[in-house]
């Protein structure tokens, strides 16, 4: 009698489900997931769209040019006259510095004289950077009668915005932040006095007729006629800039 096949050859057995005695401990274990519902993305139109601050733009005309050196030399000398340039580009280092930082940043601006003119003009200025440790990048906007007290450790953020008659000592930064609530670039107003050692960081706006003191930090918005101290600065009084900043009326 032959034997049966099937006893030689049994069925194999499906590895891959679990056996019935995990399968039900399984079965009752097993907790009820619950999942959040999926939420369509929303879509928005143009008009519905956050409008972002957008930076004001460059007087890059020549009267802008020849306004913007007029007032940096009577913020110095109380004189704008011919003489008193000459003299002032031979023999202030500070009034030399602004000179050049007007004149790479109008010939920047010009398309015509960017690939011409600019390459020369921005050696010059390269120069007086490493000499003096003053970092201001030509593409800043700074209003006319820039006044730089002593020039060491001073650093401006090329997308800062800085309004006219501004006194800026030095160890002075205008810096940006990249993270946080006040991820941005700073905004300072018209006659701002700025002590040794201050830093302004981030988007912040600075009022104008504002005193910020020596060593201050600056980290929030600041009022008009505000004097601010300390680290972070705080105001502690309203008297402003006045006594700080003068030759304003050219």
């Amino acid at each position: 009698m032959s034997p049966d096949p099937r006893s030689q050859n049994p069925r194999p057995q499906d590895t891959t489900r679990p056996p019935a005695s995990r399968l039900r401990l399984r079965q009752s274990g097993a907790r009820k997931l619950s999942y959040a519902p999926i939420t369509p993305p929303v879509i928005y139109t143009p008009a519905q769209l956050p409008q972002t601050e957008t930076k004001p733009a460059r007087d890059l005309s020549l009267q802008g040019y020849l306004r913007g050196v007029r007032g940096d030399l009577y913020r110095k000398k109380a004189r704008s006259d011919t003489r008193t340039l000459l003299t002032a580009l031979f023999t202030d280092s500070a009034f030399k510095h602004t000179f050049w930082f007007r004149t790479a940043s109008f010939v920047w601006g010009r398309p015509a004289l960017r690939y011409t003119l600019y390459p020369l003009v921005r050696t010059i200025y390269r120069h007086y950077q490493h000499k003096h440790c003053v970092w201001i990048p030509p593409a800043t906007q700074i209003g006319p009668g820039i006044f730089l007290e002593h020039l060491s450790d001073i650093f401006i953020n090329g997308r800062a915005v800085i309004g006219k008659n501004c006194n800026i000592a030095n160890g002075v930064t205008v810096g940006q932040t990249n993270r946080g609530p006040r991820k941005g670039y700073p905004r300072i107003g018209d006659n701002v006095f700025i002590g040794p050692g201050a830093k302004i960081l981030g988007a912040v706006t600075v009022g104008n007729n504002v005193a910020i003191g020596a060593n201050c930090v600056v980290v929030k918005d600041v009022p008009d006629n505000a004097v601010i101290a300390a680290q972070p600065g705080e105001v502690i009084s309203y008297r402003g800039s006045s006594g700080y900043v003068d030759n304003t009326d050219y």
